[in-house]
Parts: structure tokens; sequence; C-alpha cells
């Protein structure tokens, strides 16, 4: 069973996707925002990491930045789920290491499984 960590302050959106992929059989934790991240992916070593980019204390770049120098995080796949959607901000998250970038307001639950699926395939 594939291993999830959903960081996202919104509560609604975190619990949603959380719902969805304990549904599909993944094995989901969370974190609030990136400094729980990083302690989480320490923990659980997840296979996959659904990252927002706008959080408090630590965003999704900085998160990025930091697990750059961290082996074994950096090998995880990442996937930026955000409402920022700037070609300059999808360009410095994927140059950060994400593997996709997902625009929250042009993907519906189910197509975020999807992409969860086809990154893990």
């Amino acid at each position: 069973m594939s291993k999830i960590l959903v960081v996202e302050d919104d509560k609604f959106l975190r619990e949603m996707v959380t719902r969805k992929l304990n549904k599909e059989g993944y094995d989901v934790s969370q974190a609030v925002d990136g400094e729980e991240g990083l302690q989480r992916m320490e923990e659980i070593e997840p296979d996959l990491v659904l990252l927002d980019l706008i959080m408090p204390n630590m965003g999704g770049f900085e998160f990025l930045e930091k697990i750059q120098d961290k082996p074994k995080m950096s090998e995880v796949p990442i996937v930026i789920l955000s409402n920022l959607g700037q070609k300059s901000e999808v360009e410095k998250g994927l140059d950060l290491g994400a593997e996709d970038f997902l625009i929250k307001a042009h993907f519906t639950p189910k197509e975020i499984i999807k992409k969860v699926k086809e990154v893990l395939e």
C-alpha cells in the first residue's frame, strides 16, 4: 500500500483529499504546513507528497528547497496542488523538483486521484 503525505493548511481540502485517497486504498498522513510536512516525511517516508504552496510558517517553495539537500527525501515524487498558477510559479515549483503542478481550481478530487495513480505507477 502506497503512503501519501498531504501537506495542506486548508482543513476542508486536506480532509476531503485524504478521504478520497483512503477510499482508493492509500495510507494517508497529513500536515498543516511545510515544517510539519518535513517532520512527517522523516517519520513515514511517503511514496508521494501532495503539496500546497501558500501555508503559514513554511510554504511549499521553502519545503521543496529544504528537501533538496536530503537525498532520501528529494527522491520522493511531489505533486504541487495550489491556487497559484502563474507560469513563473509553476516553473519555480518544477525547477525545485516537483513532479507536477496542479491548480486547485482546475482539478476535481477524482482528477487529483488519477494524477496520484499516474505518478505512483
